[in-house]
């Protein structure tokens, strides 16, 4: 048996196959955002290792005896998050995320410093981890001086779970202290935030063993000895071992909190100025590139919760056929925008009301902008060279097909939806310690899953779509100056 443990925003979830990758079960234990000042986005670390607890617990009491079996534990999580500790591992301050934008002015500096993108193949975006660090020695010096070990969130979990200091290519890749051609850790770039090699956690491959499980632990869970926890990934790649998406070209779209869209590449293919992410992926020698929107189902979460309906009952309200855009448009940049504007000021609109603008027609549009913000992903790719002829669909936007089939027709390329399965990151990692416990080819372990369907563009609609795009598009500019 083995485990894969996915530390997200809203919650951890922990999910357990056996040896032929069947899925056993999974349980989750959820977790709660802090936001004490707008723009600011906040853990607590202890948190995270109490919703684990949580979500094995929930397994243990389904599956006491398949979970006693585990042999492996992979781990995926959310990327950029500063978790920083002191000398005795004592957590400093409430872990600042992925989503935090306070640290703009300090990304702008460090972006400036031609060394960053050289060596990193990225902007330095303000939710990477390294401008963190800078806003924190900048506001709150007596933490910074007391930074023994800075960890990403799910390699929080693992010291937790093995009292280890480790983290893989993958998620370190976000930090932007990575040499990611060369897959290591880069004293310049650590220097020029006043931090050292010996204050970043040992680097491993996702499929290697990256520590064992305690004894505490294994007795509390129920488990033999000698449990083996895999480097791990973050968060994308992690759903990428999932998907099977690690062959050249291979790609997928992700309807999460946040959207995505991922291609696998063989080699490493920078060009920090589209704004697209270069990154290493979860499987040795293998990279990937990525386009990143900060807001896709959190979008709609949030229009859900301003008309008090839910969020499924909106999407419902559009029936399942795909209707031509509106003369309405929707931009979702609720808490800034990555690819392509690396853009922390810049907040959301809706454009074009009118007396005659329903409910349903305001989902309609957040929908599509969301569609909209991955279109802009799509040639940010295109511009960095990256081709990409169909994507498979994950998260739980993925369920709702009125927005698949807007994005096929936008992005002009087939949605493929797996069969029924769990396919995401928590999948990913439970691959990821089958490999590391066993040895087993990572190629032959990351399949793709099947296709159920495949959602193909509206040619009819397309026109509608492109001069709706191109409304979105002109729109950013108008906004962002009112946001200056």
């Amino acid at each position: 048996m083995y485990l894969g443990l996915d530390l997200g925003t809203s919650g951890v979830k922990a999910l357990l196959i056996d040896g032929d990758q069947k899925i056993i079960g999974s349980a989750n234990g959820l977790l709660d955002v802090s936001r004490p000042h707008p723009g600011w986005s906040e853990q607590d670390p202890e948190h995270w290792v109490r919703a684990t607890e949580e979500a094995v617990a929930g397994l243990k009491a389904k599956f006491p005896k398949e979970l006693s079996a585990v042999k492996g534990i992979g781990l995926s999580g959310q990327m950029h998050g500063a978790t920083l500790l002191d000398a005795d591992d004592k957590v400093l301050r409430p872990c600042i995320l992925w989503n935090d934008t306070r640290s703009h002015k300090e990304a702008a500096a460090l972006d400036a410093n031609p060394i960053f993108r050289k060596l990193t193949g990225n902007i330095v975006f303000p939710g990477f981890t390294a401008p963190k660090l800078a806003w924190v020695k900048n506001n709150e010096p007596d933490i910074f001086a007391k930074v023994a070990k800075v960890l990403l969130p799910k390699d929080f979990l693992r010291l937790w779970l093995t009292g280890e200091h480790i983290s893989e290519m993958s998620d370190s890749a976000g930090t932007s202290w990575l040499d990611t051609g060369a897959r290591k850790w880069s004293a310049e770039l650590l220097a020029a935030t006043d931090l050292s090699e010996k204050q970043m956690p040992s680097l491993v491959e996702g499929t290697d063993q990256a520590g064992k499980l305690r004894g505490e632990l294994l007795a509390e869970w129920g488990m033999a000895d000698d449990v083996v926890v895999a480097g791990g990934a973050g968060d994308n790649a992690a759903s990428a071992i999932g998907m099977g998406t690690v062959s050249h070209g291979s790609a997928f779209v992700s309807l999460g909190t946040s959207g995505v869209l991922f291609a696998a590449t063989d080699s490493y293919l920078p060009k920090p100025e589209s704004a697209v992410h270069a990154f290493c992926h979860a499987l040795p020698k293998t990279w990937h590139q990525m386009g990143v929107i900060l807001s896709a189902t959190d979008a709609l979460n949030w229009h859900s919760k301003v008309s008090g309906k839910p969020a499924a009952d909106l999407v419902a309200e559009l029936g399942d056929t795909l209707k031509a855009p509106s003369g309405v448009t929707f931009l979702p940049y609720l808490s800034g925008e990555r690819t392509p504007h690396n853009d922390a000021v810049i907040r959301g609109a809706f454009l074009g009301l009118e007396h005659e603008s329903s409910r349903s027609v305001l989902t309609q549009a957040v929908l599509e902008g969301v569609t909209f913000a991955i279109r802009d992903n799509l040639e940010a790719l295109k511009s960095a060279g990256t081709q990409i002829e169909r994507v498979t669909a994950i998260g739980g936007g993925s369920r709702s097909r009125y927005w698949l089939a807007s994005i096929a027709t936008s992005l002009g390329v087939p949605v493929d939806i797996p069969a029924d399965g769990d396919f995401g990151a928590a999948f990913g990692a439970a691959r990821l310690g089958l490999i590391a416990a066993t040895g087993a080819d990572p190629v032959a372990v990351c399949t793709a899953p099947k296709t159920e369907t495949t959602i193909d563009p509206v040619a009819g609609l397309s026109e509608g779509y492109e001069a709706a795009y191109a409304r979105y598009r002109a729109a950013y500019p108008a906004i962002r100056a009112l946001a200056s």
